[in-house]
């Protein structure tokens, strides 16, 4: 079953379960993947999806950010479950000795060009974007990256 059809089930789900927190979020999924499909004329692929939806949570971090500094503490507990409702539709996570093994190969191969300073950071993260998009926060692995080429 596709990533699309996953999401339009859990959809229904949370229709028949009155569970609106769910229902909205999902919602708001479907509609940002459709104004996509439209927009370039396309047809989405999983990992289209969860580029998205890795989208949809950073900007739920981000107004997490703003609202913890704000005060709204309400705020905060719905983006937090909006979060909560995205995060499945994610592939499982690597763990830090995954990404710690994959940076390490990428590092030395660009290493082996010669390639220093920003160059390098550029090149190591070509090299481990498609091998670890959507399963790896990609803003710690950028910070790690800096950190062993430092």
């Amino acid at each position: 079953m596709s990533l699309k059809e996953t999401i339009t089930n859990d959809m229904k789900a949370a229709m028949k379960a009155g569970d609106s927190q769910k229902l909205g979020t999902i919602r708001m999924l479907l509609a940002a993947m459709k104004q996509r499909e439209v927009d370039e004329r396309i047809t989405l692929t999983d990992g289209d999806i969860v580029a998205l939806v890795e989208k949809a949570i950073k900007q739920r971090k981000e107004a997490i950010a703003q609202f913890s500094a704000g005060g709204r503490n309400d705020l905060v507990n719905k983006e937090t479950a909006e979060i909560a409702v995205l995060t499945p539709y994610l592939p499982a996570q690597m763990s830090d000795a995954e990404v710690d093994a994959v940076l390490a190969a990428a590092v030395a191969e660009v290493a082996a060009t010669g390639v220093t300073g920003n160059a390098a950071m550029g090149k190591v993260m070509a090299i481990v974007k498609p091998k670890l998009a959507g399963k790896a926060d990609m803003s710690a692995v950028s910070g790690k990256v800096k950190a062993k080429l430092g």
